[in-house]
């Protein structure tokens, strides 16, 4: 039996590690897009703000630990174009070259992720807007502090006289979790922080009263908080900085920018094969992790998933039921009675020397 895996990160690298340990037989293929496999993306944020500082220390397995320790042929910079449902066959392109291979396969298992949701606002292509999604992301984040803008080397460069390097400035757009996760290292670089939300408060799940107390604590620790105010677009300046301008009229000076307005899943795959997506947005499974074909599965945040307390469909990107998915798809795979009984989104972030939580309806 052949298994195609699309996706390598919690939902795909689970499945393969999973079904392998059950089928030492089966022929098992994952490519993934990005130029890594199975990394820890909840850490991006503090590899940003240099708690983590070693990139490597994001990567849980590599290509190599696939293909040596599970017999797994994992091909990244690999990305699934089309799918052939009848034929039972998979179109891949070479990122890198731009060639196209047909790879047939017994089962399909599809764990694409999300997109990050970027507005068509003006100038957010500019150099120095950036969104929290992958790890050349954070790689290139890291990249541009480290090398500044020509405002930012200009003024502290050696030319005679030391200058004093200015005070940076960052405006994180987003007040959800990535978002008030990069803002609060931005804050331990040294970053004067500016988060503009929407919204009327930050995380948006929290009550109220519990979400101005997090404000408040975001407050004291340095942060500038821009609420119930929508961005309208960027400029960049003649010294090479940017500026925010919002709804109300607003403007607000950076030299980095981070847009964290959530994510959608990811779907364009799935519409290829004519798979039902629900009324959430997300692709439709069983509780065996079944699409409407039934030799196609689908995990983690591309999914609508059953909330246990309503039994509504929701929308739950978090790597803890990713993985439990990717592990449920292979136990079937390998003909395991296996179900995912549902989850009901249980969150939690540190921010400052705070945790905040949440568990169940919001």
């Amino acid at each position: 039996m052949k298994i195609v895996i699309v996706g390598g990160v919690a939902g795909g690298a689970s499945c393969a590690a999973r079904l392998r340990r059950l089928d030492e037989n089966a022929e098992i293929l994952m490519v993934e897009r990005g130029p890594y496999v199975s990394y820890a993306n909840c850490g991006l944020p503090y590899h940003i703000g240099g708690v983590i500082e070693e990139e490597a220390k994001l990567l849980v397995a590599s290509e190599r630990t696939f293909r040596e320790q599970f017999a797994i042929d994992v091909r990244t910079n690999c990305e699934a174009v089309s799918i052939d449902p009848k034929a039972k066959t998979i179109d891949l392109r070479d990122v890198v070259t731009g060639d196209i291979v047909k790879e047939p396969y017994d089962k399909l298992v599809l764990s694409p992720g999300a997109k990050s949701i970027r507005p068509p606002l003006p100038g957010i292509d500019l150099p120095g807007i950036f969104e929290v999604r992958t790890v050349p992301d954070a790689r290139m984040i890291r990249e541009w502090i480290e090398r500044g803008t020509a405002y930012l080397t200009g003024m502290n460069s050696y030319s005679g006289i030391q200058m004093m390097r200015p005070k940076l400035r960052a405006v994180v757009v987003g007040g959800g979790f990535i978002g008030l996760e990069t803002a609060e290292n931005l804050v331990h670089r040294g970053f004067e922080v500016t988060l503009v939300e929407m919204s009327d408060q930050v995380m948006g799940p929290l009550d109220p009263e519990f979400a101005r107390l997090v404000g408040g604590h975001l407050e004291l620790n340095g942060m500038k908080l821009a609420l119930g105010d929508g961005v309208a677009g960027f400029r960049q300046l003649e010294n090479g900085s940017l500026e925010v301008d919002t709804q109300s009229g607003k403007a607000y000076p950076a030299d980095v920018v981070i847009v964290a307005l959530g994510v959608k899943p990811d779907t364009d795959l799935a519409k290829t094969a004519d798979l039902e997506i629900g009324e959430r947005g997300g692709i439709r499974t069983d509780d065996q992790m079944r699409t409407s074909d039934p030799d196609i599965f689908a995990v983690g945040d591309a999914i609508e998933v059953r909330d246990f307390m309503t039994d509504e469909w929701s929308l739950i990107a978090l790597a803890g039921p990713a993985n439990r998915h990717g592990r449920i798809a292979a136990d079937v795979i390998a003909g395991r009675d296996s179900r995912f009984r549902g989850t009901q989104g249980t969150s939690i972030c540190g921010l400052f020397d705070a945790a905040v939580a949440w568990t169940g309806i919001s």
